[in-house]
């Protein structure tokens, strides 16, 4: 069985300790809609986080 994935939206942030953790409610809430959530540093600006947004 494949699975596909969907980037739905890219957006890039001010990086924030917290960030992760919204992250994680929102994978933990609504992973059951097949949605998915991710976190990373910019590669040029470490103060600033990329978040994705998939559909699995």
């Amino acid at each position: 069985m494949e699975s596909k994935i969907e980037v739905l939206s890219t957006v890039k942030v001010q990086n924030s300790p917290d960030l992760y953790k919204i992250v994680d409610a929102l994978n933990r809430t609504l992973k059951r809609d097949d949605l998915m959530f991710g976190l990373a540093l910019d590669q040029d600006d470490k103060e600033k986080a990329i978040f994705t947004i998939y559909r699995t």
